[in-house]
């Protein structure tokens, strides 16, 4: 397909890019992503080369300024998606109805009414659908709806582990669309936990297994990058491993890693750390740091990713190794997160983890963006 034949989408709230690499992978041209995190939006132009990434507030931005910062004018957006800020909607922290994170909510919709896609997909915590969190996500209804737009209902709860992704994570997504387009509907999981359709999620072994054990390198306290052979790949891995353009992967394509893996620093943890690490059992939580060991049989649990600095810079507790005992590195939860390995996050672990724990996971995103596919009518039967 060519640049030319593919659907427009813009990413607001882009972050390093989970939900852009899960929408290209669908077959969209992403041709803008906005974020205000000067960080973000520098990992977010080394992964997607081809798209204008915009640093800017949306708060302060309108539809029409963002169209000229980005090269759209008079260009049909076929999709807007994105994930405002849930730190105020978080049930892992202390939910806030008066955050001032939650307006980006109103802000995105304001974002609707301005562009005109023909579609948009909203990706947000389940605490939006709870409490007092509630009104602000029926104020963002109520504002599509008078901008002439139709909202799928009910607004479903989807796991990233039903769509292929070794990790609980349960989202709220709001599927959107102008009312004169077809209506769109939410994925099927394509995994099944029971195993008696396509068979299960891949497991946390799945996805780690082939990566070495970076306490034997020496110098991986120093950089992030690996230099070196990986073991035998999982199926899994075996699609996070190669170039894009594989099974079911029309995004373009990127260069090869010819034998690096970045975001393999260590953490260099004290003995007694090492030791609290060791007598815990997988699938349990340590005691003192509460840091949750891994099973690798099972799932992983939802990422986290701590606050930045403006809102406390607290790091989110990172989980354990279900082998080696010490923390996981970046490019492990990367993994667990279906990241591909030549996916770049930050050099650092704490804007690392950052930047996956607050990213949608790409396999979950294609899912998502497959179902607007179809009910385009441009690419309606490729897909």
């Amino acid at each position: 397909m060519s640049k030319q034949e593919k659907p427009t989408a813009i990413d607001l709230f882009c972050g390093a890019g989970g939900m852009s690499l899960g929408f290209e992978r669908a077959g969209f041209e992403v041709a803008a992503a906005v974020d205000v995190d000067p960080i973000h939006v520098s990992t977010y132009a080394r992964n997607f080369p081809d798209t204008k990434a915009v640093c800017a507030d949306l708060t302060e931005i309108s539809g029409e300024e963002l169209r000229a910062e980005t090269g759209l004018q008079g260009r049909e957006i076929d999709v807007l998606f994105g994930g405002p800020p849930c730190q105020g909607f978080s049930i892992g922290g202390k939910r806030q109805a008066d955050d001032p994170r939650n307006v980006l909510m109103s802000d995105f919709a304001r974002m609707v009414s301005e562009l005109r896609p023909r579609y948009f997909v909203v990706e947000n915590v389940t605490g939006l659908m709870m409490g007092t969190s509630v009104r602000v996500l029926e104020s963002f209804v109520d504002q599509v709806y008078r901008s002439g737009y139709a909202v799928i209902l009910p607004i479903q709860v989807l796991d990233a582990c039903d769509f292929g992704v070794p990790q609980r994570r349960r989202r709220v997504f709001i599927l959107g669309y102008r009312e004169d387009q077809i209506a769109p509907q939410y994925p099927r999981p394509l995994t099944d936990r029971g195993g008696d359709r396509n068979g299960g999620p891949p497991t946390v072994w799945d996805a780690i297994r082939d990566l070495p054990n970076i306490d034997d390198f020496e110098y991986l306290l120093y950089t992030d990058v690996y230099e070196g052979e990986l073991g035998t790949p999982s199926d899994y891995v075996r699609v996070l491993r190669v170039e894009p353009g594989g099974t079911n992967d029309l995004s373009a394509p990127r260069p090869g890693g010819n034998g690096r893996l970045t975001g393999c620093l260590r953490t260099r943890h004290t003995p007694v750390t090492v030791e609290r690490f060791a007598a815990t059992a997988p699938g349990a939580y340590e005691p003192v740091s509460r840091f949750y060991r891994l099973a690798a049989c099972g799932l992983a649990h939802t990422l986290r990713a701590g606050s930045d600095k403006s809102h406390g810079g607290f790091t989110a507790p990172r989980p354990i190794h279900p082998v080696w005992d010490r923390c996981i590195t970046v490019r492990e939860a990367a993994r667990l997160h279906s990241f591909p390995d030549w996916f770049q996050f930050h050099s650092t672990k704490w804007h690392g983890f950052r930047q996956i724990g607050n990213a949608v996971p790409p396999l979950l995103a294609q899912a998502v963006a497959r179902a607007v596919v179809r009910a385009l009518p441009l690419i309606s039967g490729g897909q």
